[in-house]
């Protein structure tokens, strides 16, 4: 049993390897079995196909990053601030190892079609809806497309500080880097909740009251 768990193990992680340097259409199951070391027969008894192997790949990363983003979120409770809603989204993300997802995530991101189809739709829609409606429970009076904008640009920030984990010490002159994971979360928050702050209704009352006086 141990045994076929490693084998299982190692296929999964040679692929989601292989997925991340070469691309899914780039990289055959005669690439994954050689690097891996094991045979044909393997991947089809874990995985059936290539396809229900990427598909396992995604799910490994994505359903314990979700599970502990519900878990967040409920436990603040029913009526839970701007804030909390925003560490619940970014920090199961931002506390994973980015080294081993990066890669991945970026070759996934560079094809629209397999995010929509083969993560968003499978993996984060329903976290998407679930956070909407917590976005809009917490700023009531907010407009919608202005708190989906806002979502939008919450991922993008999440992504970029992924993407660029790496290398923030070196375009910030070693002001910025990711070893303190609370502390990033903490300052992504600070900005994003500004953001979404800044659209309400009543700031723009008294922005323009500001600009008339």
């Amino acid at each position: 049993m141990i045994e076929t768990l490693d084998t299982k193990t190692r296929i999964l992680d040679t692929a989601e390897r292989l997925f991340g340097l070469e691309g899914f259409e780039s990289t055959s199951l005669r690439d994954i079995t050689a690097e891996a070391q094991v045979n044909l027969a393997a991947v089809n008894y874990h995985f059936q196909s290539k396809d229900s192997l990427l598909d396992a790949v995604i799910a490994r990363r994505v359903e314990p990053v979700n599970q502990r983003r519900l878990e967040m979120l409920d436990a603040a409770g029913p009526e839970p601030t701007l804030e909390q809603i925003l560490t619940a989204l970014l920090e199961p993300v931002l506390d994973i190892k980015l080294e081993c997802a990066v890669p991945l995530v970026g070759r996934i991101l560079s094809n629209p079609n397999l995010f929509l189809d083969r993560v968003y739709k499978r993996h984060f829609l329903i976290i998407s809806e679930r956070f909407r409606a917590a976005l809009i429970h917490a700023l009531p009076g907010a407009n919608v497309p202005d708190l989906l904008w806002g979502q939008l640009f919450t991922i993008g920030a999440m992504t970029h500080l992924m993407a660029l984990s790496q290398i923030l010490p070196a375009i910030t002159g070693g002001v910025c880097n990711m070893s303190d994971r609370h502390s990033v979360v903490e300052r992504a928050v600070r900005f994003l909740a500004a953001g979404f702050r800044a659209t309400l209704p009543e700031a723009a009352g008294a922005k323009e009251l500001s600009c008339a006086g």
